[in-house]
Protein backbone atom coordinates (compact mmCIF):
# COMPACT_ATOMS: atom_id res chain seq x y z
CA UNK A 1 0.00 0.00 0.00
CA UNK A 2 1.08 3.48 -1.10
CA UNK A 3 0.55 5.64 1.58
CA UNK A 4 0.74 10.08 0.38
CA UNK A 5 1.39 12.15 4.12
CA UNK A 6 0.17 15.68 4.17
CA UNK A 7 1.37 16.89 7.38
CA UNK A 8 -0.45 19.62 9.07
CA UNK A 9 1.76 21.83 11.54
CA UNK A 10 0.22 23.86 14.02
CA UNK A 11 1.59 25.25 17.30
CA UNK A 12 -0.36 22.58 19.34
CA UNK A 13 -2.35 20.24 17.74
CA UNK A 14 0.00 19.02 14.02
CA UNK A 15 -1.62 15.89 12.77
CA UNK A 16 -1.12 13.91 9.64
CA UNK A 17 -3.46 13.43 6.63
CA UNK A 18 -2.66 10.14 5.52
CA UNK A 19 -3.80 8.82 2.14
CA UNK A 20 -3.86 5.20 0.74
CA UNK A 21 -5.61 3.06 -1.25
CA UNK A 22 -7.26 0.55 1.62
CA UNK A 23 -5.52 2.15 4.40
CA UNK A 24 -8.91 1.97 6.24
CA UNK A 25 -7.97 -1.44 7.04
CA UNK A 26 -4.59 -0.19 8.66
CA UNK A 27 -6.78 1.89 10.64
CA UNK A 28 -5.98 0.14 14.13
CA UNK A 29 -2.25 0.36 13.90
CA UNK A 30 -2.65 3.88 13.09
CA UNK A 31 -4.49 4.62 16.16
CA UNK A 32 -1.70 2.58 18.33
CA UNK A 33 0.55 4.76 16.78
CA UNK A 34 -1.17 7.91 18.19
CA UNK A 35 -0.86 6.00 21.94
CA UNK A 36 -4.60 6.69 22.34
CA UNK A 37 -6.62 5.50 25.01
CA UNK A 38 -8.63 2.11 25.27
CA UNK A 39 -11.99 3.37 24.77
CA UNK A 40 -13.06 4.09 20.73
CA UNK A 41 -16.61 4.51 19.54
CA UNK A 42 -16.72 4.69 15.70
CA UNK A 43 -19.97 6.86 14.72
CA UNK A 44 -21.21 6.20 11.33
CA UNK A 45 -23.96 5.84 9.60
CA UNK A 46 -26.07 2.67 8.55
CA UNK A 47 -25.05 2.38 4.80
CA UNK A 48 -20.95 3.50 5.50
CA UNK A 49 -21.43 0.59 8.16
CA UNK A 50 -22.72 -1.96 5.45
CA UNK A 51 -19.71 -1.16 3.19
CA UNK A 52 -16.60 -0.29 5.61
CA UNK A 53 -17.87 -1.47 9.13
CA UNK A 54 -16.47 -4.85 9.19
CA UNK A 55 -12.81 -3.93 8.07
CA UNK A 56 -12.80 -0.70 10.21
CA UNK A 57 -14.05 -2.94 13.35
CA UNK A 58 -11.77 -5.65 12.22
CA UNK A 59 -8.71 -3.42 12.09
CA UNK A 60 -9.81 -2.25 15.45
CA UNK A 61 -10.09 -5.46 16.91
CA UNK A 62 -7.04 -6.59 16.02
CA UNK A 63 -5.01 -3.53 17.11
CA UNK A 64 -6.75 -4.93 20.58
CA UNK A 65 -9.59 -1.87 20.54
CA UNK A 66 -13.65 -3.13 21.42
CA UNK A 67 -15.01 -0.62 19.57
CA UNK A 68 -18.87 1.01 20.24
CA UNK A 69 -20.59 1.48 17.42
CA UNK A 70 -22.80 4.66 17.00
CA UNK A 71 -24.91 4.84 13.76
CA UNK A 72 -26.50 8.30 12.73
CA UNK A 73 -29.71 9.00 10.30
CA UNK A 74 -28.19 9.74 6.66
CA UNK A 75 -28.76 13.08 5.55
CA UNK A 76 -28.16 17.20 6.23
CA UNK A 77 -31.48 17.71 8.07
CA UNK A 78 -30.20 15.36 10.90
CA UNK A 79 -27.27 17.16 11.89
CA UNK A 80 -28.44 18.98 14.59
CA UNK A 81 -28.31 19.07 18.57
CA UNK A 82 -30.34 16.63 19.15
CA UNK A 83 -28.83 14.44 17.23
CA UNK A 84 -25.51 14.64 19.19
CA UNK A 85 -27.13 14.05 22.31
CA UNK A 86 -27.73 10.80 20.86
CA UNK A 87 -23.93 10.51 20.46
CA UNK A 88 -23.33 11.32 24.21
CA UNK A 89 -25.90 8.84 25.52
CA UNK A 90 -24.06 6.12 24.12
CA UNK A 91 -20.61 7.72 25.39
CA UNK A 92 -22.13 8.05 29.17
CA UNK A 93 -23.60 4.58 28.75
CA UNK A 94 -20.36 2.87 28.29
CA UNK A 95 -18.66 4.73 30.99
CA UNK A 96 -16.02 6.94 28.10
CA UNK A 97 -13.56 8.89 29.94
CA UNK A 98 -11.29 11.40 28.73
CA UNK A 99 -8.93 9.21 27.28
CA UNK A 100 -11.58 8.19 25.19
CA UNK A 101 -11.36 8.83 21.12
CA UNK A 102 -14.22 8.99 19.03
CA UNK A 103 -13.73 8.05 15.09
CA UNK A 104 -15.85 9.33 12.33
CA UNK A 105 -16.52 7.20 9.71
CA UNK A 106 -18.64 8.79 6.98
CA UNK A 107 -18.82 12.12 5.01
CA UNK A 108 -19.13 15.55 6.17
CA UNK A 109 -21.65 15.77 8.27
CA UNK A 110 -20.77 12.59 10.14
CA UNK A 111 -17.43 13.92 10.37
CA UNK A 112 -19.11 17.52 11.65
CA UNK A 113 -20.94 15.97 14.28
CA UNK A 114 -18.63 13.52 15.52
CA UNK A 115 -15.88 16.47 15.73
CA UNK A 116 -18.21 18.65 17.52
CA UNK A 117 -19.20 15.68 20.11
CA UNK A 118 -15.99 15.04 20.75
CA UNK A 119 -15.31 18.87 21.16
CA UNK A 120 -17.82 18.80 24.13
CA UNK A 121 -17.67 15.99 25.93
CA UNK A 122 -15.87 15.95 28.95
CA UNK A 123 -15.17 19.58 27.81
CA UNK A 124 -12.97 17.40 25.10
CA UNK A 125 -11.50 14.26 24.11
CA UNK A 126 -9.80 13.30 20.96
CA UNK A 127 -11.20 11.98 17.39
CA UNK A 128 -9.94 10.65 13.90
CA UNK A 129 -11.50 11.61 10.79
CA UNK A 130 -12.27 8.34 8.30
CA UNK A 131 -13.73 10.17 5.46
CA UNK A 132 -15.67 8.82 2.94
CA UNK A 133 -17.17 11.32 0.51
CA UNK A 134 -14.99 13.85 -2.15
CA UNK A 135 -16.41 16.48 0.38
CA UNK A 136 -14.87 15.30 3.54
CA UNK A 137 -12.10 13.96 2.03
CA UNK A 138 -11.04 17.41 0.51
CA UNK A 139 -12.11 19.52 2.87
CA UNK A 140 -14.27 18.88 5.45
CA UNK A 141 -12.40 16.35 7.71
CA UNK A 142 -9.31 18.93 7.82
CA UNK A 143 -8.93 21.77 9.97
CA UNK A 144 -11.07 20.85 13.02
CA UNK A 145 -14.27 22.70 12.18
CA UNK A 146 -16.97 21.12 14.01
CA UNK A 147 -20.39 21.86 14.63
CA UNK A 148 -24.61 21.66 13.51
CA UNK A 149 -27.00 23.15 11.98
CA UNK A 150 -29.81 25.15 13.66
CA UNK A 151 -33.47 25.72 11.75
CA UNK A 152 -32.04 29.22 10.82
CA UNK A 153 -28.80 28.86 9.52
CA UNK A 154 -26.22 26.16 8.22
CA UNK A 155 -23.18 25.72 11.23
CA UNK A 156 -24.68 28.22 13.40
CA UNK A 157 -23.41 25.96 16.47
CA UNK A 158 -20.38 25.21 16.85
CA UNK A 159 -16.42 24.17 18.14
CA UNK A 160 -12.43 24.46 16.40
CA UNK A 161 -11.51 20.93 17.65
CA UNK A 162 -8.43 19.13 15.73
CA UNK A 163 -8.54 15.62 14.91
CA UNK A 164 -5.59 13.81 15.98
CA UNK A 165 -5.47 12.32 12.42
CA UNK A 166 -7.05 11.86 9.05
CA UNK A 167 -7.46 8.51 7.47
CA UNK A 168 -8.46 9.13 3.93
CA UNK A 169 -9.01 5.98 1.42
CA UNK A 170 -9.65 7.12 -2.13
CA UNK A 171 -10.97 3.53 -3.12
CA UNK A 172 -14.09 4.14 -0.76
CA UNK A 173 -15.10 7.14 -3.46
CA UNK A 174 -15.96 3.82 -6.00
CA UNK A 175 -18.92 3.29 -3.80
CA UNK A 176 -20.41 6.85 -4.26
CA UNK A 177 -23.41 7.63 -6.03
CA UNK A 178 -22.94 9.50 -9.46
CA UNK A 179 -24.71 12.79 -7.99
CA UNK A 180 -22.78 12.74 -4.24
CA UNK A 181 -19.00 11.96 -6.07
CA UNK A 182 -19.50 15.08 -8.77
CA UNK A 183 -21.35 17.21 -6.26
CA UNK A 184 -17.89 17.11 -4.02
CA UNK A 185 -16.15 18.15 -6.85
CA UNK A 186 -16.92 21.26 -6.36
CA UNK A 187 -15.14 21.76 -3.61
CA UNK A 188 -11.84 20.73 -5.56
CA UNK A 189 -12.42 23.63 -8.18
CA UNK A 190 -13.02 25.89 -5.10
CA UNK A 191 -9.29 25.22 -4.74
CA UNK A 192 -8.28 26.07 -8.13
CA UNK A 193 -10.22 29.42 -7.91
CA UNK A 194 -9.28 30.67 -4.20
CA UNK A 195 -6.08 29.25 -4.52
CA UNK A 196 -4.04 27.83 -7.39
CA UNK A 197 -4.25 28.87 -10.66
CA UNK A 198 -2.38 26.08 -11.92
CA UNK A 199 -4.62 22.94 -10.36
CA UNK A 200 -7.41 24.79 -11.98
CA UNK A 201 -5.74 24.63 -15.32
CA UNK A 202 -5.37 20.77 -14.24
CA UNK A 203 -8.79 19.99 -13.70
CA UNK A 204 -9.50 21.66 -16.97
CA UNK A 205 -7.23 19.35 -18.76
CA UNK A 206 -8.47 16.10 -17.13
CA UNK A 207 -12.11 17.02 -16.36
CA UNK A 208 -13.03 13.74 -18.12
CA UNK A 209 -10.73 11.59 -16.14
CA UNK A 210 -11.48 12.88 -13.54
CA UNK A 211 -15.45 12.58 -13.70
CA UNK A 212 -14.63 8.72 -14.95
CA UNK A 213 -13.06 8.08 -11.42
CA UNK A 214 -9.50 7.54 -13.21
CA UNK A 215 -7.94 6.26 -9.62
CA UNK A 216 -4.41 8.43 -10.56
CA UNK A 217 -5.95 11.70 -11.41
CA UNK A 218 -8.48 11.48 -7.68
CA UNK A 219 -5.59 10.62 -5.89
CA UNK A 220 -3.47 13.69 -6.91
CA UNK A 221 -6.85 15.71 -6.48
CA UNK A 222 -7.01 14.28 -3.25
CA UNK A 223 -3.34 14.97 -2.37
CA UNK A 224 -3.25 18.57 -3.86
CA UNK A 225 -6.62 19.50 -2.08
CA UNK A 226 -5.82 18.53 1.44
CA UNK A 227 -2.10 20.19 0.78
CA UNK A 228 -3.91 23.55 0.06
CA UNK A 229 -6.45 23.54 2.81
CA UNK A 230 -3.41 22.39 5.49
CA UNK A 231 -1.68 25.10 4.05
CA UNK A 232 -4.30 27.77 4.58
CA UNK A 233 -5.39 25.89 8.07
CA UNK A 234 -1.52 26.40 9.31
CA UNK A 235 -1.35 29.62 8.71
CA UNK A 236 -5.06 30.93 9.97
CA UNK A 237 -6.18 27.79 12.40
CA UNK A 238 -9.02 29.83 13.86
CA UNK A 239 -10.34 31.59 10.54
CA UNK A 240 -9.20 35.27 11.48
CA UNK A 241 -8.03 35.99 8.36
CA UNK A 242 -6.28 33.91 5.18
CA UNK A 243 -9.02 31.01 6.36
CA UNK A 244 -11.87 32.87 5.59
CA UNK A 245 -10.96 32.56 1.59
CA UNK A 246 -12.41 28.73 2.17
CA UNK A 247 -15.88 30.08 2.52
CA UNK A 248 -15.52 31.02 -1.39
CA UNK A 249 -19.60 29.92 -2.87
CA UNK A 250 -20.49 29.02 0.68
CA UNK A 251 -22.39 32.29 2.00
CA UNK A 252 -24.83 31.74 -1.41
CA UNK A 253 -24.28 28.27 -1.12
CA UNK A 254 -25.37 27.89 2.34
CA UNK A 255 -28.91 30.24 1.97
CA UNK A 256 -30.10 27.86 -1.00
CA UNK A 257 -29.56 24.24 1.49
CA UNK A 258 -31.26 26.92 4.09
CA UNK A 259 -34.18 27.82 2.05
CA UNK A 260 -34.36 24.39 0.50
CA UNK A 261 -34.73 22.53 3.73
CA UNK A 262 -31.44 20.53 3.21
CA UNK A 263 -33.49 18.10 0.54
CA UNK A 264 -33.30 19.43 -2.78
CA UNK A 265 -29.26 20.14 -3.02
CA UNK A 266 -26.15 18.46 -2.18
CA UNK A 267 -23.95 20.93 -0.57
CA UNK A 268 -21.11 20.50 -2.96
CA UNK A 269 -24.10 21.34 -5.53
CA UNK A 270 -24.83 24.18 -4.07
CA UNK A 271 -21.43 25.49 -3.26
CA UNK A 272 -21.29 25.46 -7.00
CA UNK A 273 -24.14 27.18 -7.93
CA UNK A 274 -22.49 29.65 -4.91
CA UNK A 275 -19.51 30.09 -6.58
CA UNK A 276 -20.84 31.32 -9.99
CA UNK A 277 -22.80 33.49 -7.91
CA UNK A 278 -20.07 35.12 -6.67
CA UNK A 279 -17.84 35.17 -9.81
CA UNK A 280 -21.46 37.47 -11.16
CA UNK A 281 -21.36 39.72 -8.08
CA UNK A 282 -17.69 40.30 -8.44
CA UNK A 283 -17.64 40.81 -12.27
CA UNK A 284 -20.47 43.13 -11.77
CA UNK A 285 -18.13 45.12 -9.03
CA UNK A 286 -15.13 45.69 -11.65
CA UNK A 287 -13.08 42.90 -10.13
CA UNK A 288 -13.12 39.64 -12.53
CA UNK A 289 -13.40 39.79 -16.19
CA UNK A 290 -15.95 38.08 -17.57
CA UNK A 291 -13.94 35.46 -19.20
CA UNK A 292 -12.94 34.02 -15.61
CA UNK A 293 -16.58 33.92 -14.87
CA UNK A 294 -17.17 31.92 -18.63
CA UNK A 295 -13.82 29.46 -17.69
CA UNK A 296 -15.76 28.57 -14.38
CA UNK A 297 -18.84 28.34 -15.38
CA UNK A 298 -17.64 25.87 -18.44
CA UNK A 299 -15.77 23.27 -15.84
CA UNK A 300 -18.13 23.18 -13.43
CA UNK A 301 -20.34 21.91 -16.72
CA UNK A 302 -17.88 19.63 -17.50
CA UNK A 303 -18.85 17.76 -14.44
CA UNK A 304 -22.79 18.19 -15.27
CA UNK A 305 -22.86 20.87 -12.11
CA UNK A 306 -25.69 23.44 -11.98
CA UNK A 307 -24.59 26.89 -12.25
CA UNK A 308 -28.00 29.12 -12.29
CA UNK A 309 -29.36 30.35 -9.12
CA UNK A 310 -32.79 28.34 -8.20
CA UNK A 311 -35.83 30.55 -7.99
CA UNK A 312 -35.92 32.21 -4.33
CA UNK A 313 -36.86 34.51 -3.44
CA UNK A 314 -34.63 37.16 -2.67
CA UNK A 315 -35.70 38.94 0.35
CA UNK A 316 -35.22 35.56 2.12
CA UNK A 317 -31.89 34.89 0.59
CA UNK A 318 -30.66 38.25 2.20
CA UNK A 319 -32.46 37.53 5.17
CA UNK A 320 -30.12 33.78 5.59
CA UNK A 321 -27.10 35.53 4.16
CA UNK A 322 -27.97 38.66 7.53
CA UNK A 323 -27.59 35.47 10.03
CA UNK A 324 -24.56 33.65 8.39
CA UNK A 325 -21.77 33.15 10.87
CA UNK A 326 -19.52 35.36 8.34
CA UNK A 327 -21.45 38.30 9.08
CA UNK A 328 -19.33 40.72 10.88
CA UNK A 329 -20.51 43.92 12.56
CA UNK A 330 -23.94 43.56 10.62
CA UNK A 331 -21.92 43.63 7.32
CA UNK A 332 -21.66 40.98 4.82
CA UNK A 333 -19.17 39.61 3.66
CA UNK A 334 -18.13 37.62 0.33
CA UNK A 335 -15.05 35.95 -0.88
CA UNK A 336 -14.90 37.11 -4.49
CA UNK A 337 -12.16 35.99 -6.89
CA UNK A 338 -10.24 38.54 -8.73
CA UNK A 339 -9.06 36.43 -10.89
CA UNK A 340 -8.46 32.55 -11.44
CA UNK A 341 -6.05 31.60 -8.17
CA UNK A 342 -6.78 34.46 -6.23
CA UNK A 343 -9.67 36.23 -4.07
CA UNK A 344 -10.70 38.79 -1.88
CA UNK A 345 -12.97 39.01 0.45
CA UNK A 346 -15.16 42.43 0.41
CA UNK A 347 -18.06 43.34 1.92
CA UNK A 348 -21.40 44.47 0.04
CA UNK A 349 -23.89 47.16 1.04
CA UNK A 350 -27.59 45.02 1.01
CA UNK A 351 -29.13 47.75 -1.56
CA UNK A 352 -26.70 46.28 -4.12
CA UNK A 353 -26.86 42.73 -3.14
CA UNK A 354 -30.78 42.83 -3.04
CA UNK A 355 -30.53 44.04 -6.81
CA UNK A 356 -27.56 41.29 -7.90
CA UNK A 357 -30.14 38.84 -6.26
CA UNK A 358 -33.35 39.81 -8.41
CA UNK A 359 -30.73 39.99 -11.69
CA UNK A 360 -29.33 36.33 -10.77
CA UNK A 361 -32.65 34.75 -9.50
CA UNK A 362 -34.79 36.33 -12.73
CA UNK A 363 -32.24 35.62 -15.35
Amino acid sequence: MKVKKVELKLSHNSYDIVIGPGILRHLGKYLRGLSLGEKVAVVTQSKIDRLYGVQVRESLQDAGYSPVMIRLPDGERYKTLDRVARIYDKLVAHRFERSATLIALGGGVVGDMTGFAAASFLRGISYVQCPTTVVAQVDASIGGKTGVDHPKGKNLIGAFHQPRLVCTDPTVLSTLDRREYVAGIAEVIKYGVIFDRPFFGYLEKHAEAISSLDPTKILYCIRKSAAIKAEIVEADERESGLRKILNYGHTFGHAIETLTGYRKYKHGEAVAIGMVAAARLSCRLGMLQERDVDRLVALLKAFHLSTRFPKLDPGSVLSVMERDKKVVGGEIYFVLPEKIGAVRIVSVGRKELKGFLKDIINK
